[in-house]
Formats: C-alpha cells, structure tokens, sequence
C-alpha cells in the first residue's frame, strides 16, 4: 500500500462569488489550504495578492467551496491530540463561523449542486466512512459506510450520485445522496489505489486517479455513471504515482498529478490517451481547472 496520509498542500478552491452583491464578494478567490500552518490563505485572482489568511483546524486539506460562493468547507485531519473536524468558512468576512465533528483523518470533501449537502472522506476511520453534513446547520446527518480508507470524493452535475474512491480497497463507492446509502461499489482491479475522482461535465464519465500498490502500475481508470463500470483503463508510464485528477470544462481534458515525476500528465477524453506531460514542482498533489477559458472538444 502507497497510502500518503498528508500532502494535499496547495488545493485552490475558486468562490465565485458576485452573486452575493456587497462589493467584498465581488472578486473571485482562490482558497488555500496551508497543511503544516493549520491556515488557509485567501488570493484574490484579479491580483494574485493573498488578501487574507484564516486559522482553522490542525492540518487542512481538502477544500471545497458552496455554488452560491457563501460558503468553503476545509477538511482538518487533526492529530493525536486535535480532533478531526471540519471548518466552515463564510466567504463574506473570511472567518470560520462554525467547526463540525467529523470522522477520522477526513480529506476529501465535495458539495452538492444545491449546496445543501457536504460529503467528507474519512480517510483514518475504521472502517471507512463518509460525514454527511447538513449545510444549513452545519451538524452531521449522517455517517456512511464505505471502503477502507476512503480518499477522493465528488458529486455529479445533476446531483443524483456520489462517487468516493477507496485508496485500500481498490474499489469506488456510488452513493444516492437522497438516501445517503451506497447503492453501488465498483471494483477497479487487483494491484491498485484509488485516490482522486473527478466526474465530467455532462456527468457520463467519472476519472480515477489510480496510484497503484505492489508496484502495480498507475492508470486513469473511467467509469460509465449510467452502469457503474470501468469501461477502460487509460495506462501511465512505468513508475508514475497518480494522485489527483481534474476535467476541464468542456470535458475536452484530463489532468492527473504525478507524484513521483514532479509532472502533470494530460489525458484527451475522446480517445482516452496520455497526450502531453508538463513538467511541475517537486511531488505535485492537487489539480483544480477554472471555469473560463474553454477547450475546443475537436
């Protein structure tokens, strides 16, 4: 196993957040969670100035931001001697304005379209499970049972799914949100360790981040959201360490972090290839793609 518990050190979270009309809101922000500062600092994207920076729980990691722009949830795994929990951030002020229980070690989280729901991956819990957070209470609802150490977790554009990658159990688990039940696990094959999910924009597909164990190879395993099965297996290189993975907007692109080339691999989703490998910092973890800017599917 090729679990790494920590590292998710530079996740940028984008609030779009002009609907909320006071002129503070007005930019949009990117949200770093800062591991080893148990902060998140705050860049206004229209300067690339940090505008602020915000204490919260003992090492942050994931980050995942409301669809109004209201709200970022930040995932603090804590330590032997701080809980783990989860900090609501109002994006209005900048402050944590509220701290919730969650299980243990959590790192994913994801939002649902309607921003009513918060879905946390504990990663440490045993067996593994899924905090279910009610937004507009900030309290867990519910706590789901899923595959041993889950990881990466994301939501579906229609809100109908939610899929979470299982780094030790070599599988994904759907869950239906509407009774917040696994309906769903789909195994991804021997030797592997799912790590990162992302789902394309039209919802059909969903990508896997395959880190590999037992030297087995890492690969973009893709699922079919309408039968919940691989339907294939992108390959990487020989020695490369998947770990994150994000879509672009118009589902054109798929960029997967390499832990162990210090690279970013790009996948073309119509024929499902490695087409390009961009050289990056030392053992790069999370990958997020704006909005804007759209790729030509061609």
């Amino acid at each position: 196993m090729k679990l790494r518990i920590s590292g998710l050190v530079a996740i940028a979270a984008f609030a779009l957040a002009g609907l909320l009309g006071s002129p503070q809101t007005l930019a949009q922000n990117a949200y770093i969670t800062n591991v080893l500062d148990n902060s998140v600092s705050v860049i206004d994207t229209t300067t690339n100035t940090v505008t602020a920076t915000i204490p919260v729980g003992v090492r942050p990691e994931g980050a995942a931001v409301s669809p109004d722009g209201s709200r970022v949830y930040v995932t603090n795994q804590g330590d032997q001697i701080n809980p783990s929990t989860v900090s609501v951030i109002d994006t209005h002020t900048n402050t944590v304005i509220a701290t919730v229980s969650v299980g243990v070690g959590p790192t994913g989280v994801a939002v649902t379209p309607d921003g009513g729901k918060v879905y946390v991956t504990n990663l440490l819990s045993s067996p593994g499970t899924v905090s279910v957070i009610t937004a507009a209470t900030s309290t867990v609802t519910a706590t789901i049972s899923v595959g041993t150490n889950p990881f990466g977790v994301v939501v579906t554009p229609d809100g109908s799914r939610v899929y979470v990658a299982n780094h030790s159990a070599n599988t994904v688990s759907v869950i239906d949100p509407a009774t917040n039940t696994v309906i769903d696990t789909i195994l991804i094959g021997p030797q592997s360790a799912p790590d990162g999910v992302a789902v394309s924009p039209d919802g059909s597909r969903v990508y896997v981040a395959n880190q590999g164990s037992n030297n087995g190879p890492s690969t973009v395993p893709v699922i079919d959201t309408a039968t919940n099965t691989v339907i294939t297996m992108i390959p990487f290189p020989f020695g490369t360490s998947a770990i994150n993975v994000a879509v672009t907007p118009d589902g054109g692109r798929a960029y997967v972090t390499d832990q162990n080339s210090a690279a970013v691999l790009v996948i073309a989703t119509a024929t499902n290839t490695v087409i390009d490998t961009i050289p990056v910092g030392v053992s790069p973890f999370g990958v997020a793609v704006t909005r804007t800017a759209a790729r030509s599917m061609s």
